[in-house]
């Protein structure tokens, strides 16, 4: 009797001790960011933070940008939070931490990580053929198009998968497709255009350049672009923007639910991303960064169509490409919940090795019209020795941004996460001066490297 007292007690030892490793575990990630931090206790200091200071106000001191917001965490402590310059420059108002920027591509993961979240419940695989949830996928693959506008077709080598959505790799609307859309006096729908063209009818919501700005609903942009053939094999290039639209239609047609909703159930709310969203109250257009343009070396106003679109009165219409607007702050949280494998704000949206699949695996073949280097994952942009920003970065590291100049990195090496936001279509690149400083904080002497 006293062995199996005995062992049960060395059972419930070690089930404590389990307990308390996972607990501890768990307790490894920030479920909140800490804003009043010792810089000794990350190992920055207070020149390095200077040095950014100095460099921002000089982009609004030299009127490359009229406002400039940025914000940096290491290890979930907020080291860098600010904004400068004037979000109206013809009413002279301030920027603030709290301005609403339209975000454009930074879009694009939180409707990945959307998508991976069905993975998760079982409902799909990445490796799923896309047919198998809509029938009316293209299979064939455009090969020529003739004078009067008709074009012959092969059958695909490859099914459409999930991953060629989430990769840019799916052969929607690219190549000779857009050939066949001039020819049918029809826009394509590549980023080409933003920004530079003011449209006679303001559209309902943000909207991929050439899209009908009637379309009710994004299933009525989807089923129109499958009429036409895939540009090139699933898989055998890189095609990027469209792709994920239909990712987001798909996350509407296996939850049973519209993008906007599922998104904020399983998404923002849960990360307290509460200033997140496709859509706003008349009211909140005041809390827009106004865009600028900086030509010949004057900043002028841009399009506002992108801001009053947040704002309209129809709101069905949301796309997975682009469409959200939010705060800096809002971001991080996203960005922070990615460098912790998945938990922030004391909610799991996805497990760890869903993010490693996502963000360490590269998706690209070799050459590829990314350029030399250049890889992506599923949602993200991948680091590697032949392609990064600056050579202090991490080839840990992943990121995007969006179309106006907002840009992030996660960099789980250095447990940094680093963003800068202005929203501005034309624009001087900026953003590497930034996150040299940036990484010289964390890994002193390689500000000055490529």
């Amino acid at each position: 009797m006293k062995v199996i007292n005995y062992i049960l007690l060395l059972f419930l030892i070690s089930l404590a001790i389990g307990c308390q490793s996972k607990k501890a575990q768990k307790s490894d990630y920030p479920q909140r960011f800490t804003y009043d931090v010792d810089l000794n206790t990350v190992n920055v200091k207070k020149e390095g933070l200077k040095d950014i200071d100095s460099l921002l106000q000089s982009y609004v001191d030299d009127k490359k940008v009229n406002c400039v917001t940025a914000f940096i965490a290491k290890g979930g402590h907020v080291i860098y939070n600010k904004a400068f310059g004037l979000k109206d420059i013809e009413d002279s108002i301030p920027a603030g931490l709290d301005d609403y920027y339209v975000l454009f591509s930074q879009t694009k993961a939180i409707t990945t990580v959307a998508f991976m979240t069905l993975v998760e419940k079982g409902l799909v695989e990445i490796n799923d053929p896309v047919s198998k949830y809509f029938p009316k996928i293209p299979d064939e693959v455009v090969t020529k198009v003739n004078d009067d506008g008709t074009y012959e077709t092969r059958p695909v080598r490859t099914p459409m998968t999930f991953a060629h959505l989430m990769s840019h790799t799916s052969g929607l609307n690219a190549g000779l497709v857009s050939e066949i859309r001039k020819r049918e006096n029809r826009k394509s729908t590549d980023l080409s255009e933003f920004g530079k063209i003011e449209v006679p009818q303001k559209p309902h919501g943000q909207r991929s350049f050439g899209s009908n700005p009637d379309s009710e609903y994004l299933e009525d942009e989807m089923l129109d672009l499958v009429k036409y053939p895939l540009g090139f094999d699933p898989g055998s290039e890189w095609n990027y923007h469209v792709s994920t639209n239909m990712l987001a239609y798909m996350v509407e047609i296996i939850s049973g639910k519209p993008l906007q909703d599922y998104v904020k159930e399983t998404i923002l709310q849960p990360l307290g991303m509460n200033n997140t969203a496709w859509y706003f109250t008349p009211d909140h257009l005041s809390k827009f960064v106004k865009p600028y343009n900086y030509v010949d070396g004057k900043l002028i106003p841009g399009s506002t169509m992108y801001a009053e679109g947040a704002i309209s009165k129809k709101q069905n219409y949301a796309e997975g490409a682009i469409g959200l607007n939010g705060p800096i702050k809002d971001y991080a949280r996203f960005c922070q919940m990615l460098l912790n494998k998945g938990t922030f704000n004391g909610n799991r949206i996805l497990k760890a090795e869903t993010i490693e699949q996502m963000t360490t695996i590269n998706r690209l073949p070799e050459v590829n019209s990314g350029g030399k280097g250049f890889q992506f994952g599923l949602g993200f942009q991948l680091a590697n020795e032949n392609n990064k920003h600056i050579d202090a970065v991490s080839n840990s590291a992943y990121w995007w941004g969006g179309l106006m100049g907002t840009e992030y990195i996660i960099d789980p090496e250095h447990d940094l996460i680093a963003l800068f936001y202005i929203n501005m279509f034309q624009r001087e690149n900026l953003y590497h001066d930034y996150l040299r400083e940036v990484f010289d904080l964390v890994q002193p002497g390689k500000k000055n490297e490529k």
